[in-house]
Order: structure tokens, then sequence, then C-alpha cells
């Protein structure tokens, strides 16, 4: 099996798994989020984000269906990533 072959099966496994189960990730807060609740330091950073990020809490504003959205957002992630691994990797091998 060649390369392209084998990152195209991984791509599209990698895109299976998070349209597919991406609905089904915990509800409850991430680690760092969870310490800021229960040291009670949250509030602090409520509306004072440097940076927007592009799907807060993993979904996509203009889809009112929640498990759609964050199915979408795993996917447009997924997708970015590769495309920035892919992007990053065609400009080291040039050097």
């Amino acid at each position: 099996m060649n390369n392209k072959k084998l990152i195209l099966i991984g791509l599209l496994f990698a895109v299976i798994l998070a349209v597919f189960l991406s609905p089904f990730a915990s509800s409850f807060p991430d680690g760092l989020e969870k310490v800021a609740e229960n040291k009670d330091f949250l509030h602090f950073s409520e509306g004072k984000e440097i940076l927007k990020g592009l799907m807060p809490d993993y979904a996509v504003s203009i889809i009112k269906n929640e498990k759609i959205s964050t199915a979408l957002a795993g996917f447009i992630g997924v997708i970015f990533t590769f495309l920035a691994t892919y992007g990053l990797i065609k400009l080291l091998k040039k050097n």
C-alpha cells in the first residue's frame, strides 16, 4: 500500500470518528475549566478572551441542532488539522 492511500485511509478514519463520535462527547467542562470553577476564578476570564475561537464549545454556531453542530465541528477540525499538517510537511520538505 502506498503512502497516499494510507494517508487517505487514515484521514477517512479520523473523519468518521470525529463525525460519529463527537456528538457523544461529555458535556462536562474540561479539566482546566473545572479547576477554574472549583477554585472560583472562572468568572475572571469571562468575556476577556484574547483570541476568539473558531468554534467555541466545539460547535458551529449557525447550526441549531447540537449533535449535528458538534459533528460538523469535528469534521471541520479534522480537515483543518490535516490541511495544516500537510502544508507544514510540504513546507519543511522544500528545505
